[in-house]
Order: C-alpha cells, then sequence, then structure tokens
C-alpha cells in the first residue's frame, strides 16, 4: 500500500517558505484593494481638447459631406424620374418636364426650365448651376451671309471671270475664300504651268470645301486654256502615264496589266477597275487621256 501521508510531511524550512508565500500574497491583495493607484496630477489641457473635438466635428462633416449624392454637369432635357428625385425635384415637376420633353420639344436655358417644371428659385439656383447645354444651343453660330442670293439667275459662261486670269483680291471675294485661299489657287494653277484645264480641278487645290468650290465657280469658269498634251489610254506608255496627275509608277503599272488583260480599254470609265486607281480623281485624270 501506498504511503500517502508522506507527500503532506514538510519539514520546517519548508514550512516556513509556505507560511512566507502565504503571507505575501495576502499583502499583495490587500494592496490591490485598498490603494488607488489613480494619479491626480493628470491635467487635460483646454486648448488641446478643444483643437481634438474640432478636428473630429471637421471629420465628421466632411463624411457627411461625402455621402451625399454628387451632382456632375448634365443636360436638363434628359432627366429621369430617379435624376430629378435625387435633385429634389416633385413628382409633379418631374412630371412636367416629361411631358414637355414627349412633344419633341427642347429646354435651351435655365429660364425655359423654370417655366416648363415650375421649381421653386432655391431649387433652381442649386441645380442650375450644374446644367450643361450643347454648344450650338450656348454658342450658337452665326448664319453665313452668302454674297450671292441663291434664287438669282445663275450667270452665263460670258458673264463668269475667267479663273486663268483671276487675281488673288479677285478670288477673295468668294465667300469662304480669304488670304491663304486665295493665294494658294494662284499657286497652284502657275504649278499646272499657269492655267487650269477645266474647272474640277479646282478639286486639288488644299483647303477648298464643296461648298466654297461651288460658291467660286458661281463667279469664275476656265476660260481660254492652253494647250496641253494628252495620251491614248490603249497606247500610252509608263513614262507618259506617269506625267499625268495622281498616277505614280506602281498605278501606271496597274493599269497597262489591265490593259493587257482585257486586250484594252473600251471606255475611260473602266479605269475604275484599275487596282488601288485613285477613283475620287478620275475626273481629273480623264482630262488628259482619250481612246
Amino acid at each position: 500500500m501506498i504511503n500517502i501521508k508522506s507527500h503532506f510531511t514538510f519539514t520546517k524550512q519548508q514550512r516556513s517558505g509556505v507560511f512566507v508565500l502565504l503571507l505575501l500574497i495576502l499583502i499583495l491583495q490587500c494592496v490591490y484593494f485598498f490603494v488607488d493607484f489613480s494619479s491626480e496630477d493628470f491635467q487635460v489641457s483646454q486648448n488641446d481638447l478643444a483643437e481634438f473635438q474640432a478636428e473630429v466635428d471637421s471629420l465628421k462633416l466632411l463624411k457627411l459631406e461625402n455621402s451625399k449624392p454628387k451632382i456632375y454637369p448634365f443636360n436638363p432635357n434628359f432627366i429621369t424620374d430617379y435624376k430629378g428625385y435625387t435633385l429634389g425635384m416633385s413628382a409633379d415637376e418631374i412630371d412636367r418636364l416629361l411631358a414637355f420633353r414627349k412633344q419633341n420639344k427642347w429646354v435651351n436655358s435655365v429660364k425655359d426650365f423654370q417655366i416648363v417644371t415650375k421649381v421653386s428659385d432655391s431649387l433652381l439656383a442649386k441645380i442650375s448651376p450644374q446644367f450643361k447645354f450643347p454648344d450650338w444651343v450656348t454658342n450658337p453660330k452665326p448664319k453665313t451671309q452668302y454674297s450671292y442670293s441663291k434664287n438669282s439667275k445663275p450667270k452665263t459662261y460670258e458673264q463668269k471671270l475667267n479663273l486663268n486670269t483671276a487675281t488673288a483680291e479677285q478670288l477673295k471675294r468668294v465667300n469662304g475664300i480669304g488670304d491663304k485661299l486665295s493665294v494658294r489657287i494662284v499657286t497652284y494653277r502657275t504649278k499646272l504651268g499657269g492655267s487650269f484645264i477645266a474647272d474640277v480641278q479646282l478639286q486639288d487645290v488644299y483647303g477648298l470645301s464643296p461648298e466654297v468650290i461651288e460658291r467660286t465657280l458661281n463667279e469664275f469658269t476656265v476660260k481660254n486654256v492652253k494647250p496641253f498634251a494628252k495620251f491614248n489610254l490603249n497606247t500610252a506608255t509608263l513614262e507618259e502615264l506617269v506625267t499625268i496627275q495622281h498616277i505614280d509608277y506602281e498605278i501606271a503599272h496597274f493599269i497597262i496589266e489591265e490593259r493587257t488583260l482585257r486586250d484594252g480599254f473600251q471606255s475611260l470609265d473602266e479605269l475604275t477597275k484599275v487596282k488601288d486607281f485613285p477613283v475620287k480623281k478620275i475626273e481629273i485624270i480623264k482630262l488628259y487621256l482619250t481612246l
């Protein structure tokens, strides 16, 4: 049988150690319960506290501001039910705008918006700075004043000025032709040998729009054409073809290749079937060719 009693038998020195340990635990417990460890010398600066509170308040305001729905520039003609609600518009105000738009009508100003929707001045002042109307509404271009009447009788060939002798000053009388374009026309005419062959060559002047060309040809036309060389499309050599405007060596080669396959062209319009042929310039190219 195991002797259990021997486990609870202590020497005098061990008993003294146990007693001292219990006494120390008791003392520490008394200190913990009866001694106040808080410091009475700790003081909070009122200025620091005020600054801290101000910072907290500013952060709260910033968070509140960020939580609000942001309004970006928008066209008021396309306000939906939800968009109108977020802007603070009433259901009746939104319905008035939608009914107006169903008639295919447009709001083109802040004043028009208020007349149609009948929103209050306070709400209008709040949302109108974000209105964004199209540029053609806010900055309409002045209507072009033409130097001629569309209903006027077209000038005859004799009444028109000669495009081959027209000066830059005379060309500037045409609406749409300024200093640069007038000089550019004269310079291009000089590059051609001092004479246009046909009115269609105006298309090659850089910067001339179809509308300006039309107005120019209402006042000018090509007269007194100087003699120029024409080449037979079915016999022209490569060197002769490349002298024609808009035809380079590659296109000239394709023309001869196509001519061989067709056993000769039957009409000048068949050039449009040639590989990489500049179709838009065919009327100018045909001026230098014949069959």
